[in-house]
């Protein structure tokens, strides 16, 4: 099998441009997922991220976890649970308003350290919407006008633990699905692993490796790009060792954004594919997407064409 892709972005700079640009490429089309290193946010710094959200858990979010699987009764499951996920998670909006101020617990220096975890990311993101604009042939900041909307895109991020599961036969870390947004990028746990995608129809590891981002395409980009690029089915597998931390930072477009596959795409394609794709209101594809995250994508797709028409 296919060894998962590693990007070193440093060779994007140098006379090895062309191939990594090809590597991309080739992650978008046939992977979904891609993982990245040397991408310019400092070592030390995202070891202070990994330190404080540690700490978070163990201090704040771990005792709860604990409560809240003791009063749903997930000790010593005997069938398997499909309706729930074995995660601890908080969620930080940066945009298009912050409200990480608002969020109880955290101490001043991971409030801080957060805000700043944010720019970079944004950064991060806008950097790989353009050079995925350059291997489709559309003009620089294509993708990132597309998630504008009136109030520009809306960026957040989902801090999750998946702390060690007695029964992992019998309850996901997070069930399989699709990511319905932009572009994801995620700060993973060196060491602890459980984060699969699906391939070919077969589960494949993504291996944990320090200091890099993993980096995976959401529905909006797989309709922008007219299908040339693809979400892929993904989820977490729970582990009887390691608490797994997960900080997954969602770069989507705005809500009012009109979602599209963009017309310079559409052009060559054949008459079949070209009426595949719908146009939607982002904010009203998420509110499908939220009674259909753990089901297939298409039928969300068609569920737009039929409104889009009705």
């Amino acid at each position: 099998m296919a060894t998962f892709p590693v990007i070193n972005l440093e060779k994007l700079n140098g006379a090895e441009r062309s191939t990594t640009m090809d590597k991309i490429n080739d992650a978008c089309e046939n992977w979904g997922f891609f993982q990245v290193l040397n991408h310019g946010i400092p070592h030390d710094f995202l070891d202070t991220v990994e330190r404080l959200t540690k700490e978070h858990y163990k201090k704040c979010m771990e005792q709860r976890f604990k409560e809240l699987v003791a009063s749903k009764a997930l000790e010593g499951l005997q069938a398997e649970v499909t309706n729930m996920d074995w995660e601890s998670t908080f969620y930080i909006r940066h945009l298009p308003q912050s409200n990480v101020a608002e969020i109880p617990d955290l101490t001043d220096e991971y409030r801080n350290v957060m805000k700043e975890f944010a720019v970079k990311l944004e950064n991060l993101a806008e950097e790989l919407l353009d050079l995925f604009c350059e291997n489709l042939g559309l003009e620089k900041g294509y993708l990132k006008k597309a998630f504008n909307g009136s109030k520009g895109p809306t960026f957040g991020t989902k801090v999750s633990n998946y702390p060690p599961c007695p029964t992992p036969d019998k309850i996901k870390g997070l069930r399989a699905h699709t990511d319905a947004g932009g572009i994801i990028l995620l700060f993973q746990d060196p060491i602890v692993g459980g984060l699969q995608i699906l391939k070919n129809g077969e589960w494949v590891d993504v291996p944990p490796m320090r200091h890099s981002f993993v980096i995976n395409l959401g529905d909006q980009l797989e309709v922008i790009s007219n299908g040339r690029y693809r979400s892929v089915e993904h989820r977490v597998m729970t582990q009887t060792q390691g608490s797994r931390m997960s900080i997954a930072s969602f770069y989507n477009p705005g809500s009012d954004a009109i979602i599209y596959p963009a017309p310079a795409l559409v052009e060559n394609e054949a008459e079949e594919k070209k009426e595949w794709y719908p146009k939607f209101v982002f904010e009203d594809y998420m509110k499908l997407y939220a009674g259909m995250k753990f089901q297939a994508k298409e039928p969300r797709f068609e569920a737009m064409k039929a409104t889009a028409t009705a």
